[in-house]
């Protein structure tokens, strides 16, 4: 592919529209950067001249948010590729590496539980879990319910007793020699005893993933036909166990609504749509049962229709799936602009053909429009939960902009605490919220080196010194890469933006006048005079800025202060999770000085295998002596020396939560 070629960037959208022929007809991908070198949006186009053109229109023209994203922008760039399947994987890398604020970001309207078999293990487990999914494991859903599909395992395990225990049950099982519960009442073939070998369970969990997948019909004739032949060799008792089991398929299956012929995997998607959002629910049907639903929220971009919106949820929900995830049918409410090339690369991630269609009569129909009825549901039900949320935030940034003086709101606030304990391990903090909602990957730690003793002052001075040094240290060496489109604040090979890069609307710091002090005395020896600082004391949630002798009062109904307080509730609690995992580990090493045979190597060793003080603690000398280099005898030792310590010293304190005056213990 060749290189991305910026066009010169000015204010407005206008004076940084490309030259005249500049831009090439052959399909590709683009991208738009604000000032600071950021992206602020990744598309695709068949042809690069055409869709280009269309944003350097009147901007009076233009949908309000095309609008806003425009303007927003300094600068636009592309990327030529061969085939429009190249594109499409290019935007979705793009997309997924930038998180570009102006694309539609689908959102899951709820948290959905998976039903996982972690088929990597030698012994597989079957479990009920929620959020990103793992490598060396097979998922079925997502289920709207995780009772409901507990309830369907739990009945599914008396046909195949396949293990379901943690991995602490099962070692410990094995190291006593007897089952757990379900190995006594047959819901588990007892593993962990050796009751069943590891082919012999495998075979089991294959026969359970099998029906999960929908393979539902042969194991139920197969049930049928050994109980029969049970009943005529006179073996009741068997065949009383295998009516049972065939009762309990039975049920498992009832469980899962028949909707479309048994060999139908398809997925239904249906949109519900207004000016502002849109919402999109999904439903996964297998082996003609529907197996699991899901649904999304997005705000929208521009003024494209149904076809555009489905084109931008294909991309997001299929575009990095595994041949598993993809179905040989995707029915949708409006066919996107690329479904020949959606379909074309889909069917080589799947290793089989993919047809995108829109259903016309019959029972796909039917589902579609239950599936589009779930998504007007919940797009009603996101908007009346939504409304005031969003709403409230504005008004708090507004708020917090009115009350500082502020010549912009806010909308990237950074929040620092310091954490100590009479002066030992002291930490900092330093969280980030932008338009009003905590971004988590912004958030950074410091360990405060150059304090000596309890010092918060000195403390906050350091740890405001040390973030904006670095940011003037990335924007230094941004300055350095020239390009057509000015001064990038990004890496120029990559595009990632660099850490610390981008300087926030405000800084608030956890405190009064002295740390509010130290932090404006810290940007103003960096020669930083437009970050404005200001400061919330706990007492009586003062707001303190600079130079001034008295405090700005928030009413306690203000959202402003509300939000305010979550910031630097977020900064407090960030820091003392911080200072506790070092506090811990560091008496776990000084409580283990004294134990003979422990050098520095085990000490690690053990630090690493518990992780806290607390754990180690709980831990018998049975599971000590399991870790490596760590025998018997020194596993003794060691329970010893822990037992000691907290008999002499009594709790570990950790930390005092000055906002509520409570000891956090260890």
């Amino acid at each position: 592919m060749p290189p991305a070629r910026p066009s010169r960037s000015s204010r407005g959208p206008l004076s940084y529209r490309p030259e005249p022929g500049s831009i090439p007809t052959q399909p590709g991908v683009y991208r738009f950067r604000d000032a600071g070198g950021r992206v602020v949006y990744v598309g695709k186009a068949k042809n690069l001249r055409a869709r280009l053109s269309s944003y350097f229109q009147d901007v009076a023209h233009l949908h309000p948010r095309t609008a806003t994203m425009v303007t927003t922008a300094a600068s636009v760039e592309w990327t030529v590729v061969k085939t429009e399947v190249e594109a499409l994987q290019l935007e979705y890398s793009w997309i997924k590496e930038f998180d570009p604020r102006f694309n539609v970001k689908y959102r899951d309207d709820k948290s959905y539980p998976w039903l996982a078999v972690t088929v990597g293990e030698e012994f597989p487990r079957v479990m009920v879990g929620r959020g990103a999914k793992r490598k060396g494991t097979r998922y079925f859903g997502p289920y709207s319910h995780a009772w409901a599909i507990r309830e369907t395992v739990d009945l599914l395990l008396r046909v195949f007793p396949m293990r379901s225990c943690s991995n602490g049950v099962f070692k410990r099982s094995a190291q006593i020699g007897r089952p757990c519960l379900l190995g006594y009442i047959d819901k588990c073939a007892a593993p962990c005893v050796g009751n069943v070998t590891a082919e012999e369970h495998r075979a089991i969990v294959d026969d359970f993933c099998d029906f999960m997948a929908g393979h539902t019909t042969a194991f139920v004739k197969r049930v049928e036909r050994e109980m029969y032949a049970a009943s005529d060799a006179l073996d009741f008792e068997k065949a009383a166990r295998l009516r049972d089991d065939l009762g309990a398929l039975n049920k498992a299956l009832e469980k899962q609504a028949v909707v479309l012929g048994e060999g139908t995997d398809a997925d239904v998607i249906a949109l519900a749509e207004d000016p502002l959002e849109v919402a999109v629910q999904i439903f996964y049907v297998r082996g003609g049962r529907i197996r699991g639903q899901r649904g999304w929220v997005a705000d929208r971009v521009d003024e494209g229709g149904t076809a555009e919106l489905v084109d931008d949820f294909l991309l997001q929900l299929y575009a990095g799936a595994g041949r598993d995830e993809i179905p040989r049918e995707i029915l949708v409410p409006a066919l996107p602009p690329d479904v020949a090339t959606y379909e074309s690369l889909l069917s080589d991630l799947r290793g089989s053909k993919v047809a995108i269609r829109v259903p016309q009569r019959g029972d796909k129909r039917n589902l579609q429009e239950t599936v589009a009825q779930n998504a007007s549901q919940a797009l009603a039900l996101h908007k009346t939960k939504r409304a005031s949320d969003l709403t409230t935030r504005n008004r708090a940034l507004e708020e917090i902009q009115d009350a500082l003086g502020l010549d912009e709101v806010p909308l990237r606030i950074e929040c620092y605490d310091v954490s100590n304990l009479q002066g030992t391990e002291v930490v900092a903090s330093m969280v980030v919220f932008e338009d009003g909602l905590a971004r988590k990957s912004e958030y950074r730690r410091f360990v405060i080196r150059g304090v000596d003793g309890q010092n918060d002052v000195a403390s906050m001075d350091e740890v405001i010194t040390r973030r904006f040094r670095r940011l003037l240290d990335e924007q230094g060496a941004s300055e350095s890469v020239v390009t057509e489109s000015g001064p990038m604040l990004v890496d120029p090979e990559t595009g990632r933006p660099r850490k610390f890069a981008y300087a926030p609307g405000l800084v608030v710091v956890d405190g009064g006048p002295p740390q509010v002090a130290a932090a404006q005395r810290a940007l103003s020896e960096l020669g930083i005079v437009d970050i404005p600082v200001c400061g919330l004391a706990k007492r009586l949630e003062e707001v303190w800025l600079p130079g001034q002798e008295d405090p700005v009062i928030l009413p306690r109904s203000s959202e402003g202060l509300y939000l305010l307080q979550r910031i630097r509730d977020e900064a407090h609690r960030f820091a003392i999770t911080h200072h506790r995992s070092r506090r811990s580990k560091s008496m776990v090493e000084s409580l283990l000085d004294d134990v003979p045979g422990l050098g520095e190597v085990r000490r690690k060793t053990l630090l690493k295998h518990f992780g806290s003080l607390k754990r180690l603690r709980e831990a018998s000398v049975e599971e000590i002596a399991l870790v490596p280099g760590i025998g018997p005898r020194t596993a003794d030792a060691i329970k010893d020396a822990v037992a000691r310590a907290r008999r002499e010293t009594g709790p570990a304190i950790v930390s005092v939560n000055t906002a509520t005056g409570e000891i956090e213990e260890g």
